[in-house]
């Protein structure tokens, strides 16, 4: 029997997988349920089902979502295993319309925004009173934010066994803000009027009291709380996060503590559009004003409006003032329109560096 002759026709070549067809279409995945989300860990979402918190699954990001963010509070769709048996994961097929955003940047250089929550309602900004020292500074960040995002922003104040509330909340009187203590033997019952049916974020320095305040709206959460340093720093103890059911109905979020708040990603018109009367006044001001008043511009219709209108004006414009300016410098200077400026240090709270955040 004589051998076999090879040629070029016994040559088989296994195709490559570029050179397979692939079809365009996705599944519509018609059956996927609504779900909340309440936990981000490392590429792994926690979800509760129908906003149900008995209802929880663990959901990893779907191919064709690709690099879109996904935070607590964004509301998703999920397929798979939703019986949330441990060592199950679900997929997150869908992300839905954002209705609000709190956003930060890491420093006022800085233009990447990041997604601190999706969907809040409330920004509750809690500050202490003392140990570690009220920093006016953060506060006025975290108002721009949230009116720039559409968030009602809430004064939390905490350590009133320390110190005083009236001195450092008749600053924000220009705001019509609303203002509600949290000692540690104060009631709660007018936070939780707040706080019921709202999604609500907690904000703040470490070691003002956040998780604190969190462990007694919902004792079951168990977070961890830790003491200030000498140097008057708080401890970070919340390392992510993380929603939480209140029991008479919606949601708090509890984020880690925080040193900076860029803001390089808003604008003064993001900042007076907030209010609906200073809103409607703009519409008025010439191409490119900036709303900062005289001399930077002097044709500013804002400078007409008088009354209440003209105090929610000075401390907004305050507010763009100070946090407009390089993180941690703060100058001895007055607000424009004769308003006091609010990131100089409380007068009678230790801790000089009371603008830096």
């Amino acid at each position: 029997m004589s051998p076999r002759e090879y040629d070029e026709t016994d040559v088989r070549v296994r195709p490559g997988r570029g050179s397979r067809p692939r079809t365009k279409t996705r599944p519509e995945h018609a059956d996927a349920r609504p779900a909340m989300v309440v936990t981000v860990d490392r590429g792994r979402w926690g979800c509760v089902l129908d906003r149900d918190p008995a209802c929880r699954v663990t959901a990893m990001r779907a191919r064709e979502l690709g690099r879109t963010p996904i935070v607590v509070g964004d509301d998703v769709d999920v397929v798979g295993d939703l019986s949330g048996r441990p060592d199950t994961l679900a997929r997150i097929v869908r992300r839905g319309e954002r209705r609000t955003v709190l956003r930060r940047t890491a420093d006022d250089t800085d233009p990447t925004e990041r997604v601190v929550v999706a969907n809040a309602d409330q920004l509750l900004v809690v500050v202490a009173l003392a140990d570690p020292p009220p920093r006016t500074g953060l506060v006025e960040r975290t108002l721009i934010a949230a009116y720039a995002g559409g968030l009602e922003p809430i004064l939390c104040l905490t350590k009133t066994d320390l110190a005083p509330a009236e001195p450092f909340a008749a600053q924000f009187a220009g705001l019509d803000l609303t203002i509600v203590t949290a000692g540690r033997h104060d009631e709660l019952s007018a936070v939780q009027r707040l706080l019921a049916d709202k999604v609500t974020v907690l904000l703040g320095h470490s070691g003002v009291g956040k998780s604190t305040l969190v462990n007694r709206l919902v004792p079951e959460a168990e977070r961890a709380t830790g003491a200030v340093t000498d140097i008057g720093r708080g401890r970070h103890t919340s390392t992510q996060s993380v929603a939480l059911p209140l029991a008479a109905g919606g949601w708090v979020i509890d984020t880690p503590g925080i040193r900076s708040f860029g803001l390089a990603h808003i604008a003064a018109d993001d900042v007076v559009m907030a209010f609906s009367d200073l809103a409607d006044a703009i519409e008025d001001c010439p191409r490119g004003c900036g709303h900062m008043g005289p001399p930077a511009d002097p044709e500013c219709a804002l400078d007409a409006l008088s009354g209440a209108a003209a105090d929610r004006v000075a401390a907004a414009v305050g507010c763009w003032q100070c946090s407009a300016r390089p993180s941690g410098i703060i100058p001895d200077l007055p607000m424009t329109m004769g308003a006091q400026c609010l990131c100089r240090p409380l007068p009678g709270h230790a801790g000089g560096e009371g603008g830096r955040t």
